[in-house]
């Protein structure tokens, strides 16, 4: 873009903000001359079917808060800042910057925007529905029409979009501009740097190789970097909705490298990014091609019967459940079990759950159930919308309206590594799980021929959960412990469902709850949890050794004679791409 093409686009940008602002005061303008005394946005239309007591005071309370926020304003002088009627809630980072309280008018637009947000989120919350599933499909889309209706997603009454585009005479607007076209190029929002990782370069570097593939999956075991180690291993098997590499992401925060310093002999599943030649690929097909075989050449490579196993998120479930048929086969398969911010019971999913209903489920059966795949993208879309405002709206203002390069940062960029889902498994698994709850009836469903029933896992098992999951909500997680047979340790971390995952030990950051106390809900069990400083790492490295047997000299090559080393880690499948 020619320097005449950028003024003529920040002056036309300039105009249309104008012509925006004054349209916006006219309105104020008209409102408080219609109705004297009556701040605007608070004559409100009444709700049917909301002629309550409850919806009446929060009509009263909406109308004085504007009242309040309005006489405040009027009063306000010039250069002075007051203390706000309505301030953002903890974490919210859309209104931090100084301009939003140095301008009389964008404080006010700010303050009045988070008054109307609060009004129509506890109205969605009051309403008189009965259908649980439906108030939170209803509460759900009023949150992600607030959130997209905030001041600060558009450059006209962003303050600090305008005063970046005056400092820099229009660029800001040029590259955002530019940003944008970029973006719509890939289909996604830009989170990160992508020119700044390579997975295998910067990313996944833990050394280790491919000792076995299939058409599902990689096995990679991991090179000990002790002199001794464990002499039973482990075995980890990550997601399939996402890449295995958030377990490895740099040596400072991976947690494979920190296993295996810990002297853990570690296998990992890379499961692959299904085409068109794998659509055919059902739930079975996962658990006997995937963990079982997985779990074969472990078993085979490491002459030990029963290794230790870990499952995160989706790979959680798919670990109880392969675990569930190995047991109904009469198998004692592994020696323990450690489930990471997983669900075996359903029962309460979060807002995930806005997404599945007998609609979309059937329709997913109609189009992809007998063969067909789920799109990598479709599902990531799925998933930044259940957090909108940092996973939508903070890279819409970044790199749009501000024109800003988003930084390099490795687990965004692993974020918007997309996965695709095979459309019978997809299909398979969210009516199972997440529609039905089938997985904790006993003998409900049949995998591989068996009737699966999780009560006969009776291993010792370790739940880590995480206090701020919008994936796996933490007390849905506590719920699984009852469902398995064996002894069981439920540990909470802290921040969310990867943050809370990925919190390494070197670093002491956040901290972890823990209670060896009896309690029959997940309630009573944080009543008296303890809470300690740090990762929760070593603590699950101290449950883990007891069960991993002796320490042995540590082997010099990786594989065995019917296992050899295939390639380097971190193997072809992962650095597929949707």
């Amino acid at each position: 873009m020619t320097p005449e093409q950028s003024r003529a686009a920040v002056e036309g940008w300039m105009r249309a903000s104008q012509d925006f602002m004054q349209g916006f005061m006219q309105q104020v303008s008209q409102v408080q001359a219609s109705q004297p005394g009556l701040p605007p946005f608070a004559a409100l239309p009444a709700l049917p079917g909301l002629e309550n007591e409850k919806m009446a005071a929060l009509h009263r309370e909406h109308a004085e808060l504007h009242a309040k926020l309005w006489s405040s304003l009027a009063q306000r002088k010039p250069g002075d800042e007051s203390e706000p009627i309505m301030a953002p809630p903890p974490g919210d980072r859309r209104f931090n910057a100084p301009e939003w309280s140095s301008s009389p008018l964008h404080d006010y637009m700010r303050q009045a925007y988070l008054i109307n947000a609060r009004f129509l989120n506890e109205v969605a919350e009051n309403l008189p529905i009965t259908d649980k599933l439906a108030r939170s499909k209803l509460q759900f889309v009023m949150r992600q029409y607030v959130d997209a209706m905030a001041p600060s997603n558009f450059a006209a009454t962003n303050p600090e979009v305008v005063q970046k585009a005056l400092d820099t005479k229009g660029e800001s607007l040029t590259q955002g501009l530019l940003n944008l076209i970029a973006d719509v190029e890939k289909g996604r929002i830009s989170m990160t740097d992508d020119s700044a990782f390579e997975v295998g370069g910067n990313l996944a570097t833990t050394e280790g190789a491919v000792i076995f593939e299939n058409e599902l999956m990689q096995l990679i075991q991991y090179a000990p970097l002790t002199e001794k180690v464990c002499k039973r291993p482990l075995l980890i098997v990550p997601p399939c909705i996402n890449k295995y590499y958030i377990l490895d992401l740099q040596p400072e925060n991976s947690f494979v490298r920190y296993a295996v310093e810990q002297g853990l002999t570690v296998f990992l599943v890379s499961w692959r990014n299904p085409k068109a030649e794998q659509n055919h690929l059902g739930w079975d097909d996962y658990l006997g091609e995937g963990v079982l075989r997985a779990l074969e050449v472990v078993r085979a490579v490491s002459k030990q019967d029963k290794p230790n196993v870990m499952g995160f998120c989706i790979g959680g479930t798919l670990l109880a459940s392969a675990l569930a048929v190995a047991y109904a086969r009469g198998e004692d398969p592994v020696e323990s079990v450690t489930f990471l911010t997983s669900m075996l019971d359903f029962a309460d999913t979060g807002e995930i759950a806005c997404y599945i209903d007998e609609t979309s489920v059937a329709s997913s059966e109609a189009t992809i159930g007998k063969g067909g795949l789920m799109a990598g993208k479709e599902l990531s879309r799925v998933f930044s919308s259940l957090r909108p405002n940092d996973l939508i709206w903070n890279y819409v203002v970044d790199n749009y309206l501000k024109g800003n390069k988003p930084p390099a940062f490795d687990l965004l960029y692993w974020n918007s590594d997309s996965t695709n889902l095979p459309g019978p498994f997809a299909a398979y698994y969210l009516r199972n799980t997440y529609l039905e709850n089938n997985l904790r009836v006993p003998g409900k469903l049949t995998m591989l021929g068996e009737a699966v029933d999780l009560g006969r896992i009776s291993c010792p098992a370790y739940f880590l959960a995480t206090r701020e999951d919008h994936i796996v909500p933490w007390q849905t997680s506590y719920l699984g412990r009852r469902l398995l047979g064996g002894e069981s340790t439920f540990v909470l971390g802290a921040s969310g469902h990867i943050a809370g995952v990925i919190n390494p030990a070197a670093k002491n950051k956040r901290s972890f709850w823990t209670n060896v106390a009896p309690a029959s809900t997940s309630g009573d069990w944080m009543d008296s949890a303890t809470e300690h400083r740090g990762s929760w790492w070593p603590h699950w490295v101290d449950w883990l050794k007891t069960r991993s047997g002796e320490l042995v000299a540590a082997r010099g090559k990786l594989g065995a004679k019917d296992y050899k080393v295939l390639e380097a880690a971190p193997g072809r499948y992962v650095k597929e791409r949707a």
